[in-house]
């Protein structure tokens, strides 16, 4: 619990100037731009580094409060170089996997279990910087992403699973454990500069996983935790009402039905993408506040970013995520309802295995009324604060199949759209719109296929699960014979498969690309 009581002490004092007496172990707590105050701002809006994550993943060398007394010292002299001090003054974050070199003669499987330990990250140590020290091993998806991330675990653990590295995995659940024991719920990556979001919620998914091959005990011992997981989701339950319908992440809509979105608690610049965020927020024309929840919502969907956000699909700045249902997230929150359910089961507690049951049924009703859409024949995202339907026809539409909510006559709908629109020459692609965000086309992600293969294959479409299986894993395998690397994304649609987009340089390593690939290449 000393992690959450110093969190809770240094949340009282977020206004305070670093003057007023910090220590220097809550000072570690803050997220960057407020420990570093006009230093990181001046930092991350000159664009010392091309990537803004570069700067919030640096490590002090010094005391926080001797590196910026220098700073004040110093910025004012004629031959201060901004550049220089951060130099002096910080080291830079470790790049997993930048070294790795792909031996020719390894198969494709062989280079994923040869990059396993690249990726490993042993237990921390306390940092000086921004990561959140965990107890046990995990693996990180590699380039600019030393750390562990919430929902790539999940696809990275299916490729562990194969491996046979059922220890792996079971130590990243543990991790995962802690994190919701120490700060109330799973951030979106070990970093204290996540601590206002998390992201779609596959703790209970990681948890069968490992069920499968440990029995069901492994609910049972992760129950405590899978309880609080929903319990931070559904915080603020009591607070909604239909003249105050939000609450976090809980939304009630008209009807009295409860559903949720994504949402994070600050409304401040991403410090990882600071000059980014102010740039987009100046140019929309609306609060600043307002544009930083919906673009930090959009980072706990993972779909950082899509034209599933967007009132105009060509323009960032006209991002609304905080108003949206999304099909993915309350099919996932489902899962959550049922898993609890089964191990209270397996408790003996019947009681609150009807309740859960009682609440799962309640979602996919509530699910199949404001996101199926009759008229595409495919679930969509649900615009609350407008009542309609997202015109966005995205891959989050097949979570529904995944986790088994749909009806057969809605899979049988869902299918031949699938197959005449999503699925391309590599694979399946995000969404159907072209707008250089990176979840939106011509790029594919191995998380959608993986979601979209097993969908089909629930419902008993084979033929095409297995033709965007064959597809997806061809690309794979192309893209490494030609550059020896495995990458974040792929551009499913056209040329050599490198993909374009989003904020930041397409990322070699690549954990879910790896889990995946692996686990499609057992069968």
């Amino acid at each position: 619990m000393a992690l959450f009581l110093t969190l809770a002490l240094v949340s009282c004092r977020q206004d305070t100037p670093v003057e007023s007496g910090p220590t220097e172990s809550e000072l570690r707590m803050l997220p960057p731009e407020q420990r570093y105050g006009e230093l990181f701002r001046d930092v991350q809006m000159a664009k010392v580094f091309p990537d803004g994550k570069t700067f919030a993943d640096c490590v002090p060398k010094y005391p926080t409060h001797e590196i910026l007394e220098h700073y004040e010292e110093q910025k004012g002299q004629p031959d201060f170089n901004l550049a220089q001090f951060v130099e002096a003054n910080f080291a830079l974050p470790t790049a997993y996997s930048s070294g790795f070199r792909a031996d020719p003669t390894r198969s494709v499987g062989e280079h994923i279990k040869a990059l396993w330990p690249v990726l490993t990250r042993q237990p921390d140590q306390q940092d000086p910087g921004t990561l959140l020290p965990l107890p046990h091993p995990y693996i990180v998806p590699g380039g600019r992403f030393g750390e562990i991330y919430y929902w790539d675990s999940y696809f990275t653990m299916l490729g562990l699973q194969v491996s046979g590295r059922d220890d792996m995995i079971g130590n990243m659940i543990d991790n995962f454990a802690y994190l919701i024991d120490t700060v109330g719920f799973i951030p979106n990556g070990n970093r204290t500069y996540f601590l206002g979001r998390s992201q779609p919620p596959f703790f209970a998914q990681m948890v069968k996983l490992l069920a499968q091959d440990e029995g069901d005990s492994t609910l049972l011992k992760y129950l405590p935790a899978l309880e609080k997981e929903y319990a931070f989701w559904m915080d603020g339950l009591q607070e909604v009402s239909a003249s105050q319908p939000t609450h976090l992440h809980v939304v009630r809509l008209p009807d009295g039905s409860i559903l949720n979105r994504y949402w994070d608690k600050f409304a401040k610049p991403r410090p990882e993408m600071y000059h980014d965020d102010v740039v987009t927020a100046e140019a929309s024309g609306r609060p600043d506040e307002e544009v930083y929840h919906h673009i930090r919502a959009a980072c706990e969907s993972g779909w950082d970013f899509s034209s599933r956000w967007l009132a105009d699909p060509q323009d960032l700045s006209t991002i609304r995520t905080g108003y949206i249902i999304p099909v993915d997230l309350n099919s996932l929150l489902f899962n959550l309802e049922r898993t609890l359910a089964q191990a209270y089961r397996l408790a003996g507690d019947q009681e609150n295995a009807d309740l859960s049951e009682q609440r799962a049924a309640q979602r996919r009703e509530a699910l199949f009324r404001y996101c199926w859409s009759e008229e595409a024949g495919f679930f969509l995202d649900y615009d609350f604060e407008k009542g309609s339907h997202r015109p966005i026809m995205s891959l989050a539409g097949l979570y529904p199949l995944f986790f088994s909510l749909a009806t057969e006559d809605q899979a049988a709908s869902v299918a031949p759209v699938v197959r005449d629109t999503f699925l391309q020459a590599g694979g399946l692609v995000s969404t159907l719109e072209e707008t250089g965000q990176q979840w939106d086309a011509p790029n594919g992600w191995a998380p959608l296929q993986w979601i979209g293969i097993q969908g089909l294959r629930n419902y008993g479409y084979h033929d095409l699960a297995d033709e965007i299986r064959q597809r997806w894993v061809n690309l794979n395998v192309l893209v490494y014979e030609r550059t020896g690397k495995l990458v974040e994304k792929y551009n499913v649609m056209e040329g050599g498969g490198e993909a374009g987009g989003g904020e930041y340089p397409l990322q070699d390593g690549f954990g879910w690309t790896n889990g995946v690939l692996l686990k499609l290449l057992e069968e």
